[in-house]
This record gives C-alpha cells, sequence and structure tokens, in this order.
C-alpha cells in the first residue's frame, strides 16, 4: 500500500441505501483508493435514506480491523488530518459518480464522493477484484456486540433443532412502492404505496399485476411457504425471518406461518437483549445477516444485496 504522505491525497466517499448496499460501496471505495493510489478516510454512512438511522461506521464495523486487515493493499485512516484540512483554500470538490464507471474513468478525479452504490463497473482487474472481495468478506467485520447477538440467536436456533433456515423477506412499505409490486392488500393498498412512490419524481407507471407475471416482484411470504413446500420442506421445519418493517405487519406474515408454525425472528428471541439496536436499522440488519450466515439453508423473496452477498460468502 502506498503510505498516506506519498498517496495521491485523502478520498471521501458517503455509502448510501441499507447495510448491504453500504457493504458494496465500501469495497468499491476501497478499489477505488487503490486505483488512485489514494488514502481512503473511514467511509462516511448513510443518515438521510427511508431507514432514518443515525449509526456511524464505527458503531456496524470494527474499525481498527478494517485499518490493520487493508493495511497491505489500500492505507485507511479515520479522519483527514487537521493540519491539512487547514491547509486547503477550499473545500473538497464533490461529485457523484455514473453507475458501474470504470476503473479509467476515476484517474481523472480528485474528488470526494457522494451516493457510493455501484460506481464501479463489476468486471474489473482480477487484481481488483480480489481486493473488492477482502474488504466486503473479510475487512468489514462486525463489531463486538453486534457479533455476540447474533452468534447468541444461531445458538438459541440450533437448541431447538439440529438445522434450521433462514429467510429473508423484503417487504418493506417503501422497497414495495419503489418496485410498483402490489401484493394482494386491496385499494387500501394500493393508495399507501402510490402515495409512498410519489417519493421518488422520475419513476414511470408501472403495471403491478404484469411485473408479477414477468417475475419482477418479490415473492409474498404465502408465495415463499408454497415454494418450500412444494421443494419437499415439510411443516415441522424451523425457520428463522430475517426482515425490516413488512408492509402489513403480522397480517401479512400470517400465510407463512400456518405453513410453517416454527417461526422466529430476533425480536422473538432476543427479547430484552434487542433493546440497545432497535433504534438502528443497520445494527439490526447486521444481526439477520449473522444469523442467516450461520443457518443451514438461506432462502429469499428477492434478489437483493443482502442475498448476493451472502451467495458470496
Amino acid at each position: 500500500a502506498i503510505s498516506e504522505q506519498s498517496s495521491n491525497g485523502y478520498l471521501l466517499i458517503a455509502a448510501s441505501g441499507g447495510l448491504n448496499q453500504q457493504r458494496t460501496g465500501i469495497s468499491d471505495a476501497v478499489v477505488v483508493a487503490r486505483i488512485l493510489n489514494a488514502t481512503l478516510v473511514v467511509p462516511e454512512l448513510d443518515h438521510n435514506s427511508y431507514w432514518k438511522d443515525d449509526s456511524d461506521f464505527v458503531n456496524i464495523f470494527d474499525v481498527d480491523w478494517f485499518i490493520s486487515y487493508l493495511a497491505k493493499d489500500v492505507t485507511v485512516v479515520k479522519r483527514v488530518p487537521d493540519k491539512f484540512m487547514r491547509s486547503m483554500e477550499k473545500p473538497p470538490y464533490t461529485m457523484r459518480v455514473p453507475r458501474k464507471s470504470p476503473p479509467e474513468y476515476y484517474l481523472d478525479q480528485v474528488l470526494q464522493l457522494t451516493k457510493f452504490d455501484y460506481r464501479l463497473a463489476n468486471n474489473i482487474d482480477e487484481d481488483l477484484q480480489k481486493l473488492r472481495c477482502r474488504s466486503n468478506f473479510h475487512a468489514l467485520r462486525f463489531t463486538e456486540p453486534i457479533q455476540a447477538l447474533g452468534q447468541k440467536l444461531v445458538k438459541k436456533m440450533r437448541q431447538m433443532a439440529n438445522r434450521f433456515m433462514a429467510v429473508h423477506l423484503r417487504l418493506e412499505p417503501d422497497m414495495l412502492a419503489f418496485s410498483g409490486c402490489y401484493i394482494g392488500g386491496g385499494d387500501k393498498e394500493r393508495y399507501e404505496l402510490r402515495e409512498i412512490r410519489k417519493r421518488w419524481e422520475t419513476l414511470p407507471d408501472i403495471d403491478a399485476v404484469g411485473e408479477r407475471r414477468r417475475g419482477k416482484c418479490p415473492l409474498t411470504p404465502h408465495e415463499v411457504g408454497l415454494m418450500l413446500r412444494a421443494l419437499g420442506f415439510e411443516n415441522d421445519a424451523y425457520i428463522y425471518v430475517a426482515s425490516g418493517e413488512i408492509y402489513g405487519g403480522e397480517e401479512t406474515l400470517e400465510p407463512l406461518k400456518d405453513l410453517f408454525p416454527n417461526l422466529y425472528t430476533k425480536e422473538i428471541l432476543a427479547n430484552e437483549d434487542l433493546k440497545p439496536f432497535l433504534p438502528f436499522s443497520s445494527c439490526l440488519a447486521a444481526i439477520d445477516y449473522i444469523v442467516c450466515d450461520g443457518s443451514d439453508v438461506f432462502v429469499t423473496n428477492n434478489n437483493g444485496n443482502m442475498a448476493k452477498i451472502l451467495a458470496g460468502r
């Protein structure tokens, strides 16, 4: 790695979205720092998205491990030195990089990057791709309190059954609204999701029925249950459900519970232990990630970021 003193300056990025989208952005930022021979400043996390989570990097990930693990590849610092900031005549230039940009794009820029997610092409040099994987699957280690609770929940599931399944359900109101999909809640659901969808002014009108027929919509809990039964899973299987806020709440989950009564969530298993994490959606998502990673079977109702990262694991 190029030393801080010999590097071409400091790279600051703001990772956007939920936890697993942020992981992707952080891993790409490590690669971009390597491309630029820059010193990477520990990334900022999104505080303004739908999740309204005030967590910083240090609240979710082991920052010292992140810095030391990557030391041979990229120099990472916790902040830009004060003397450097004082010497600057004007603030760093800020820009948003086009999605899936090739490595060559970055070589012409010295910049602070905002909304940094999927800003680096998938098809890059093999050594850079290896660095991207090391960043995501090894350098990004959760903090000890998150790790401890996640492993505790895995142990609780194992005490009830030798093998258990994790089902990741993405059915948050904003996710459904953005996708333009409909899960059968009648006119009330159509109205509520349509109102949420107005947040994105550029989204086109979508035929929800047509989207579902084309397989573009997340499976409902009922559809997940029917799929699992068709695959041969009996109703005595133990299932851990990983999810954020599910649109329709318990009523939406009921058809899956009817098919698989042994259904558990972090809220059921953790009880009081979950209280310190409740205000922080990224911490809750990290706990879900650990339990899903520790399961024997992983099932998802959509092809989202968490599913892709667990497939990489």
